[in-house]
């Protein structure tokens, strides 16, 4: 628990200061003189490049554990960030968030392998999953909002710089404080691991890939909706981010959801979210901020059930892998996101794309749904 509870500390801090860039970001690329095109190719770089470091990070997570690679990902990130304070130019800021974008490629596949080697049931697992993503989204409920407060008052240059050392400080009390898992242990079963295993598919990764497409389509759409680069904009598009964050704390803390069979319960939520972004696409009357709590409420939903499924498929030794191949799905989505979103939205809503690719991806996982993991499921 001890060990869960350090994990959680130093995920709350570095997810605070990640989402805080999210609402500046784009403003900070139009200040240097980006265009829409470019600032979605600043946003799907960023996703690019961490494939790469997740196909690297898998099998050395399962080699050396978890803590050496969220300790240095987070200090490398830091020194990025406080670079990315003197940058004076789009081109500048593209080459600092495609090196971001392979450090932090670490980041994730560690935390959800140290965290699923802590559980002890199945059950325990959900809980645990749960806990990571309601510290996720506190971050990032908190962090939108201050971070475009900030930047009104102090400008650009000092949050990169607050939000770098930050990082860095995190990156070493981790590598101070969480424990080292012996390597003996990466190769034992999983105590989670009571059911029958089944051979991981592609399709396991579509709805992934297709949550963080449309995730990344709204995070590109939400900073141009308004005056893009003044203080009441910026602080405007912080509120935003922080309404869809807190409609995953909302689920997230539904406990009860994770007694639910991971499959159905992402597959329906996946529906729901893909008939928000057509409601979105289509501009019904209902009012924008509560839209985006209900596509917080059903990525609250999502992600845990994502990572209990596939957790769930595989054995200890291999988690690192498993959740490296998750973080490309993530990255795919969300590299092809804003790139689509800038280059189609004169013309097509891209809301609507991301409805199709939900839609798309539920039917695909649901026809690849066969009786043997139904029973698996159900058991």
């Amino acid at each position: 628990m001890k060990t869960v509870m350090l994990l959680y500390l130093f995920l709350l801090i570095a997810f605070f200061d990640l989402h805080a860039q999210y609402p500046i970001l784009s403003p900070f690329a139009v200040s240097l003189g980006a265009t829409p095109v470019m600032i979605g190719l600043l946003l799907g770089a960023y996703a690019i490049a961490h494939i790469p470091g997740n196909l690297l990070a898998g099998r050395a997570i399962d080699r050396f554990g978890s803590r050496p690679f969220i300790s240095i990902s987070l200090i490398l990130a830091g020194v990025i960030l406080l670079a990315q304070a003197f940058i004076q130019s789009p081109e500048q800021l593209l080459l600092a968030r495609i090196a971001s974008g392979f450090v932090l490629a670490f980041l994730s596949p560690a935390c959800q392998a140290m965290l699923v080697r802590s559980a002890s049931s199945i059950a325990h697992q959900g809980s645990l999953m749960a806990g990571s993503g309601i510290v996720h989204m506190l971050a990032s409920v908190a962090a939108p909002g201050l971070a475009a407060l900030y930047v009104a008052q102090y400008g650009f240059s000092n949050t990169f710089l607050v939000l770098g050392s930050g990082l860095i400080i995190t990156g070493v009390c981790a590598q101070l404080f969480l424990p080292k898992l012996p390597p003996h242990l990466h190769t034992q079963a999983h105590p989670s691991a009571t059911r029958t295993q089944h051979s991981l598919r592609i399709s396991d990764f579509a709805i992934p890939f297709a949550v963080a497409y449309s995730q990344a389509v709204l995070y590109f759409e939400l900073p141009l909706r308004g005056d893009v680069i003044s203080s009441a904009a910026i602080q405007q598009t912080g509120i935003q981010f922080a309404l869809i964050s807190l409609g995953a704390v909302i689920t997230l803390s539904m406990l009860f959801l994770n007694r639910l069979p991971a499959i159905p319960r992402m597959m329906c939520a996946s529906l729901a979210l893909a008939a928000l972004y057509f409601i979105l696409a289509v501009h019904t009357p209902i009012a924008f901020s509560v839209m985006l709590v209900m596509i917080g409420m059903a990525k609250g939903i999502i992600y845990p059930a994502i990572a209990m499924h596939l957790s769930g498929q595989t054995n200890e030794g291999h988690l690192g892998r498993v959740f490296a191949y998750l973080s490309v799905s993530y990255s795919l989505g969300a590299f092809l996101g804003p790139l689509i979103a800038a280059q189609t939205r004169t013309f097509i809503s891209p809301y609507f794309t991301a409805f199709l690719l939900l839609g798309a991806a539920v039917l695909w996982l649901s026809a690849t749904f066969d009786n043997c993991q139904r029973a698996a499921y159900q058991g």
